[in-house]
């Protein structure tokens, strides 16, 4: 994507760059309307929730799992770089909004907060804030331009280093997460369960 193609308001770049914006905006709407609330209950918005076990978590601007969403981007980029090699970075941008968009809606939707409650370590999941999940969609954004623009052996390297980081520090993160809630077993749930 070039400047020219940005500034050209019938280029393609152009196009997609505002079906990513028309993405975004349909998840925080369908999010609004299927019941999430805006913000956290407690009534203020932070940068950084630390606690994981905690009301506070996944409702306010990052957590312990934005480096999760930050992969995502990665994952999203590869993908979008498999698939639409000849297309216009920004339509590869709308397929990653659309897959993460799609992704928060199911995630907040009946059926996965009680399979995270009943399969993973989120005993308490209520689901996230809009704020939350909308922040969750700006991070993937993020880790797919770091993606488009680090060699590969970096952006893998980044990843690995977020995996065993929170890994280490929350029990939890992108790879146990999935596996936990696609195939839960026991034995992990019970290490998670032993966080501090």
């Amino acid at each position: 994507m070039t400047a020219t193609d940005l500034s050209n308001p019938g280029s393609s770049a152009k196009r997609w760059l505002l079906v990513a914006l028309a993405l975004f905006l349909a998840q925080i709407v369908i999010l609004y309307a299927i019941g999430r609330i805006p913000i956290c209950e407690c009534g203020y918005v932070k940068l950084w929730e630390g606690g994981v076990n905690t009301s506070g978590n996944s409702q306010h601007l990052s957590d312990w799992y934005t480096p999760s969403h930050i992969i995502h981007g990665f994952l999203f980029y590869g993908l979008g770089w498999l698939i639409l090699r000849r297309a216009p970075m920004t339509a590869r941008l709308s397929l990653a909004v659309l897959i993460e968009a799609a992704w928060e809606i199911l995630e907040n939707s009946p059926l996965i907060i009680d399979r995270y409650r009943t399969a993973t370590m989120a005993l308490g999941y209520s689901g996230d804030s809009i704020v939350n999940s909308a922040m969750d969609t700006v991070f993937m954004v993020l880790g797919f331009f770091a993606a488009a623009r680090l060699p590969v052996w970096l952006t893998v390297a980044v990843a690995i280093f977020f995996e065993l980081l929170t890994g280490y520090i929350i029990r939890d993160n992108l790879t146990l997460n999935v596996l936990m809630l696609v195939w839960p077993v026991d034995a992990i749930r019970e290490w998670q369960a032993a966080l501090p």
